[in-house]
Protein backbone atom coordinates (compact mmCIF):
# COMPACT_ATOMS: atom_id res chain seq x y z
CA UNK A 1 0.00 0.00 0.00
CA UNK A 2 1.08 3.57 -1.16
CA UNK A 3 0.55 6.95 -0.07
CA UNK A 4 -0.04 7.77 -3.29
CA UNK A 5 -2.54 4.83 -3.78
CA UNK A 6 -4.38 6.34 -0.88
CA UNK A 7 -4.17 10.26 -2.22
CA UNK A 8 -5.91 9.13 -5.39
CA UNK A 9 -8.57 7.16 -3.53
CA UNK A 10 -9.33 10.32 -1.61
CA UNK A 11 -8.81 12.52 -4.51
CA UNK A 12 -11.81 10.19 -6.67
CA UNK A 13 -14.14 10.27 -3.93
CA UNK A 14 -13.81 13.65 -3.50
CA UNK A 15 -14.62 14.76 -7.07
CA UNK A 16 -16.78 11.77 -7.89
CA UNK A 17 -14.64 11.69 -11.13
CA UNK A 18 -11.34 9.73 -12.35
CA UNK A 19 -11.14 12.75 -14.84
CA UNK A 20 -11.12 15.86 -12.38
CA UNK A 21 -9.54 13.74 -9.69
CA UNK A 22 -6.36 13.51 -12.09
CA UNK A 23 -6.72 16.90 -13.14
CA UNK A 24 -6.48 18.19 -9.35
CA UNK A 25 -3.69 15.91 -8.89
CA UNK A 26 -2.01 16.48 -12.50
CA UNK A 27 -1.47 13.29 -13.51
CA UNK A 28 -2.71 10.72 -16.13
CA UNK A 29 -6.08 9.82 -15.84
CA UNK A 30 -5.23 6.06 -16.69
CA UNK A 31 -2.43 6.73 -13.83
CA UNK A 32 -5.10 7.54 -11.22
CA UNK A 33 -7.41 3.89 -12.45
CA UNK A 34 -4.43 1.74 -11.89
CA UNK A 35 -2.85 2.72 -8.99
CA UNK A 36 -6.57 2.18 -7.60
CA UNK A 37 -7.21 -1.21 -8.92
CA UNK A 38 -3.51 -1.92 -7.74
CA UNK A 39 -4.96 -0.80 -4.10
CA UNK A 40 -8.24 -2.83 -4.49
CA UNK A 41 -6.20 -6.01 -5.55
CA UNK A 42 -4.21 -5.90 -2.64
CA UNK A 43 -7.18 -5.10 -0.29
CA UNK A 44 -9.07 -8.17 -2.24
CA UNK A 45 -12.52 -5.40 -2.10
CA UNK A 46 -13.51 -3.34 -4.56
CA UNK A 47 -13.56 0.23 -2.96
CA UNK A 48 -15.41 2.90 -5.91
CA UNK A 49 -18.55 1.87 -7.32
CA UNK A 50 -18.36 2.98 -10.88
CA UNK A 51 -21.54 1.52 -12.49
CA UNK A 52 -23.50 4.94 -12.30
CA UNK A 53 -22.71 8.66 -13.75
CA UNK A 54 -20.50 9.64 -10.91
CA UNK A 55 -17.80 7.31 -8.90
CA UNK A 56 -19.03 6.51 -5.14
CA UNK A 57 -17.45 4.37 -2.62
CA UNK A 58 -18.46 0.90 -1.94
CA UNK A 59 -19.05 -0.27 1.39
CA UNK A 60 -15.77 -1.41 1.42
CA UNK A 61 -13.90 2.25 0.31
CA UNK A 62 -15.98 4.28 2.89
CA UNK A 63 -14.27 2.19 5.63
CA UNK A 64 -11.02 2.56 4.00
CA UNK A 65 -11.40 6.68 3.60
CA UNK A 66 -11.21 7.54 7.14
CA UNK A 67 -7.95 5.91 7.52
CA UNK A 68 -6.78 6.82 4.18
CA UNK A 69 -7.47 10.83 5.45
CA UNK A 70 -5.47 10.27 8.19
CA UNK A 71 -2.72 8.49 6.92
CA UNK A 72 -2.13 11.93 4.53
CA UNK A 73 -2.67 13.93 7.20
CA UNK A 74 0.01 12.68 9.49
CA UNK A 75 2.48 12.68 6.54
CA UNK A 76 1.81 16.36 6.06
CA UNK A 77 1.75 17.42 10.12
CA UNK A 78 5.18 15.23 9.95
CA UNK A 79 6.89 17.73 7.32
CA UNK A 80 5.26 20.42 8.74
CA UNK A 81 6.84 19.83 11.75
CA UNK A 82 10.42 19.16 10.35
CA UNK A 83 9.58 22.21 8.18
CA UNK A 84 8.96 24.45 11.40
CA UNK A 85 11.87 22.84 13.10
CA UNK A 86 14.21 24.17 10.52
CA UNK A 87 12.55 27.08 9.41
CA UNK A 88 11.71 26.49 6.15
CA UNK A 89 8.89 27.69 4.68
CA UNK A 90 7.23 26.05 1.35
CA UNK A 91 3.88 25.15 -0.15
CA UNK A 92 1.24 27.63 -1.52
CA UNK A 93 -0.61 30.38 -0.53
CA UNK A 94 -3.67 32.15 -1.78
CA UNK A 95 -4.21 35.88 -1.11
CA UNK A 96 -7.56 37.88 -1.71
CA UNK A 97 -8.40 41.49 -2.19
CA UNK A 98 -11.13 43.95 -2.80
CA UNK A 99 -10.71 45.35 -6.75
CA UNK A 100 -9.57 48.92 -5.30
CA UNK A 101 -7.09 49.22 -2.42
CA UNK A 102 -5.88 52.84 -3.38
CA UNK A 103 -2.80 54.46 -2.55
CA UNK A 104 -2.65 53.59 1.05
CA UNK A 105 -2.21 49.63 0.75
CA UNK A 106 0.72 48.61 -1.00
CA UNK A 107 -0.10 44.83 -1.39
CA UNK A 108 2.28 44.20 -4.53
CA UNK A 109 5.26 45.39 -2.54
CA UNK A 110 4.14 43.08 0.52
CA UNK A 111 4.04 40.14 -1.88
CA UNK A 112 7.16 41.27 -3.58
CA UNK A 113 9.02 41.29 0.23
CA UNK A 114 7.22 38.11 1.31
CA UNK A 115 8.22 36.60 -2.04
CA UNK A 116 11.97 37.81 -1.29
CA UNK A 117 12.30 36.20 2.19
CA UNK A 118 10.58 33.11 1.11
CA UNK A 119 11.24 32.22 -2.17
CA UNK A 120 9.53 28.64 -2.25
CA UNK A 121 6.24 29.55 -1.47
CA UNK A 122 4.29 29.78 -4.14
CA UNK A 123 1.31 32.90 -4.15
CA UNK A 124 -1.80 33.06 -5.53
CA UNK A 125 -3.81 36.23 -5.90
CA UNK A 126 -7.86 36.44 -6.73
CA UNK A 127 -9.88 39.79 -6.11
CA UNK A 128 -13.36 39.45 -5.56
CA UNK A 129 -15.87 41.52 -2.62
CA UNK A 130 -15.51 41.29 0.70
CA UNK A 131 -18.44 39.66 1.32
CA UNK A 132 -17.39 36.53 -0.51
CA UNK A 133 -13.34 36.96 0.47
CA UNK A 134 -14.37 36.79 4.23
CA UNK A 135 -16.53 33.00 3.72
CA UNK A 136 -13.31 32.23 1.77
CA UNK A 137 -10.82 32.96 4.72
CA UNK A 138 -12.56 31.30 6.88
CA UNK A 139 -13.15 28.56 4.91
CA UNK A 140 -9.55 27.98 4.73
CA UNK A 141 -9.73 28.68 0.30
CA UNK A 142 -7.77 32.04 1.12
CA UNK A 143 -5.03 32.49 3.78
CA UNK A 144 -4.79 36.03 3.68
CA UNK A 145 -7.22 38.84 2.49
CA UNK A 146 -7.72 42.38 2.43
CA UNK A 147 -11.31 43.49 2.70
CA UNK A 148 -13.88 46.32 3.77
CA UNK A 149 -15.61 45.69 6.96
CA UNK A 150 -19.10 46.56 7.38
CA UNK A 151 -20.12 48.49 10.60
CA UNK A 152 -20.30 45.85 13.42
CA UNK A 153 -17.95 43.27 14.90
CA UNK A 154 -15.86 40.97 12.56
CA UNK A 155 -17.47 37.92 10.63
CA UNK A 156 -17.62 34.71 12.99
CA UNK A 157 -13.80 32.75 12.53
CA UNK A 158 -11.60 35.68 11.54
CA UNK A 159 -8.97 37.42 12.93
CA UNK A 160 -8.39 41.04 11.85
CA UNK A 161 -6.81 44.16 11.61
CA UNK A 162 -7.91 47.32 10.56
CA UNK A 163 -4.98 48.72 8.51
CA UNK A 164 -7.15 51.94 7.04
CA UNK A 165 -10.13 53.95 8.84
CA UNK A 166 -11.66 56.82 6.55
CA UNK A 167 -14.59 58.96 6.18
CA UNK A 168 -17.04 58.06 3.40
CA UNK A 169 -18.05 60.94 0.99
CA UNK A 170 -19.88 61.86 -1.93
CA UNK A 171 -17.50 63.24 -4.75
CA UNK A 172 -19.62 65.41 -7.55
CA UNK A 173 -18.44 67.25 -10.46
CA UNK A 174 -17.86 70.49 -9.96
CA UNK A 175 -21.27 71.96 -11.66
CA UNK A 176 -22.84 69.69 -9.51
CA UNK A 177 -25.45 71.38 -7.33
CA UNK A 178 -23.81 69.85 -4.36
CA UNK A 179 -20.51 71.54 -5.60
CA UNK A 180 -20.56 74.82 -3.29
CA UNK A 181 -21.06 72.48 -0.30
CA UNK A 182 -18.79 70.77 2.49
CA UNK A 183 -21.50 68.56 4.10
CA UNK A 184 -24.36 67.00 3.56
CA UNK A 185 -26.65 65.03 5.41
CA UNK A 186 -27.65 61.97 4.52
CA UNK A 187 -31.55 62.10 4.40
CA UNK A 188 -30.89 65.26 2.12
CA UNK A 189 -29.33 62.29 -0.85
CA UNK A 190 -33.42 60.62 -0.57
CA UNK A 191 -33.82 61.85 -3.71
CA UNK A 192 -30.40 62.26 -5.80
CA UNK A 193 -29.18 59.49 -8.14
CA UNK A 194 -26.11 57.73 -6.72
CA UNK A 195 -23.41 55.54 -7.77
CA UNK A 196 -21.49 52.81 -5.34
CA UNK A 197 -19.96 49.37 -4.93
CA UNK A 198 -22.08 46.71 -5.57
CA UNK A 199 -24.01 44.44 -2.93
CA UNK A 200 -21.53 42.58 -0.53
CA UNK A 201 -18.87 45.06 -0.36
CA UNK A 202 -18.55 46.44 2.78
CA UNK A 203 -18.91 50.33 1.82
CA UNK A 204 -22.13 49.33 -0.10
CA UNK A 205 -23.30 47.36 3.24
CA UNK A 206 -22.77 50.41 5.32
CA UNK A 207 -24.45 52.76 2.89
CA UNK A 208 -27.96 50.56 2.59
CA UNK A 209 -28.11 50.18 6.27
CA UNK A 210 -27.13 53.81 7.44
CA UNK A 211 -30.08 54.90 4.29
CA UNK A 212 -32.38 52.23 6.31
CA UNK A 213 -31.91 53.45 9.76
CA UNK A 214 -32.30 57.26 8.11
CA UNK A 215 -35.96 56.06 6.38
CA UNK A 216 -35.02 55.32 2.67
CA UNK A 217 -33.68 53.19 0.06
CA UNK A 218 -30.44 54.92 -1.90
CA UNK A 219 -31.51 55.31 -5.17
CA UNK A 220 -28.76 53.58 -6.83
CA UNK A 221 -28.36 54.47 -10.74
CA UNK A 222 -25.03 52.67 -11.37
CA UNK A 223 -22.35 50.45 -9.44
CA UNK A 224 -19.19 49.47 -10.38
CA UNK A 225 -16.67 47.01 -8.08
CA UNK A 226 -13.63 49.41 -8.68
CA UNK A 227 -14.28 52.84 -6.77
CA UNK A 228 -12.16 54.24 -9.65
CA UNK A 229 -14.91 53.99 -12.46
CA UNK A 230 -17.31 56.01 -10.01
CA UNK A 231 -15.04 58.57 -9.61
CA UNK A 232 -14.64 59.11 -13.47
CA UNK A 233 -18.92 58.85 -13.50
CA UNK A 234 -19.38 60.91 -11.06
CA UNK A 235 -16.64 63.59 -12.87
CA UNK A 236 -18.50 63.44 -16.05
CA UNK A 237 -21.80 64.14 -14.23
CA UNK A 238 -23.11 61.35 -14.22
CA UNK A 239 -24.74 61.71 -10.04
CA UNK A 240 -23.24 61.90 -6.97
CA UNK A 241 -20.27 58.53 -6.07
CA UNK A 242 -20.06 57.13 -3.02
CA UNK A 243 -16.45 56.52 -2.25
CA UNK A 244 -13.38 56.90 0.23
CA UNK A 245 -12.52 60.01 1.21
CA UNK A 246 -8.52 59.26 -0.17
CA UNK A 247 -10.10 58.48 -3.19
CA UNK A 248 -11.89 61.56 -3.82
CA UNK A 249 -9.28 63.96 -2.41
CA UNK A 250 -6.76 62.35 -5.06
CA UNK A 251 -8.75 63.58 -7.48
CA UNK A 252 -9.38 67.22 -6.68
CA UNK A 253 -9.13 68.44 -9.70
CA UNK A 254 -12.02 66.89 -11.59
CA UNK A 255 -14.05 66.72 -8.55
CA UNK A 256 -15.88 68.24 -5.37
CA UNK A 257 -15.72 66.36 -1.85
CA UNK A 258 -18.97 66.69 0.24
CA UNK A 259 -18.48 64.77 3.15
CA UNK A 260 -21.71 62.99 4.37
CA UNK A 261 -23.31 63.97 7.78
CA UNK A 262 -25.89 62.67 10.70
CA UNK A 263 -24.67 60.23 10.67
CA UNK A 264 -21.41 60.14 9.86
CA UNK A 265 -20.17 57.33 7.54
CA UNK A 266 -16.68 55.55 8.06
CA UNK A 267 -15.29 52.78 5.79
CA UNK A 268 -12.52 49.92 7.63
CA UNK A 269 -10.31 48.08 5.12
CA UNK A 270 -8.89 45.52 7.20
CA UNK A 271 -6.60 42.50 6.90
CA UNK A 272 -8.30 39.31 7.70
CA UNK A 273 -7.04 35.75 8.39
CA UNK A 274 -8.47 32.34 9.89
CA UNK A 275 -8.97 32.47 13.63
CA UNK A 276 -10.10 28.97 13.58
CA UNK A 277 -9.04 25.80 12.32
CA UNK A 278 -5.80 24.26 10.80
CA UNK A 279 -3.02 27.09 9.63
CA UNK A 280 -0.14 25.79 7.62
CA UNK A 281 3.32 27.68 7.94
CA UNK A 282 3.43 29.55 4.80
CA UNK A 283 0.03 31.32 5.66
CA UNK A 284 1.41 31.74 9.28
CA UNK A 285 4.27 33.72 7.79
CA UNK A 286 2.41 35.31 5.62
CA UNK A 287 -0.29 36.58 8.00
CA UNK A 288 2.58 37.27 10.27
CA UNK A 289 4.65 39.46 8.19
CA UNK A 290 1.38 41.44 6.63
CA UNK A 291 0.32 42.50 10.42
CA UNK A 292 4.24 43.66 10.68
CA UNK A 293 4.46 45.51 7.58
CA UNK A 294 0.36 47.34 7.13
CA UNK A 295 -0.11 48.30 10.94
CA UNK A 296 -3.35 49.56 11.75
CA UNK A 297 -3.94 53.40 10.61
CA UNK A 298 -6.36 55.80 9.99
CA UNK A 299 -6.57 57.76 7.00
CA UNK A 300 -7.55 61.13 8.31
CA UNK A 301 -5.10 61.02 11.44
Amino acid sequence: MELRQLEYLVAVVEEANFTRAADRLHVAQPGVSAQIRKLERELGQELLDRSGRSVRPTEAGAAVLPYARAALAAVAGARQAVDELTGLVRGHVTVGTVTSLGPAVDLPALLARFHQDHPAVEIGLIEDTSERLAQQVATGGVDLAVLSLADGPPPAGLGVQVILDEALVVAVGRDDPLGARDTVPLRSLADRTLMSLPPGTGLRGILDRACAAAGFRPRIAFEAGDPNVLAQLAARGLGAAVVPESLARSCADRLHTVRIIRPALRGRLALAWRADGPVGPAARALVRQARATLPGSRADD
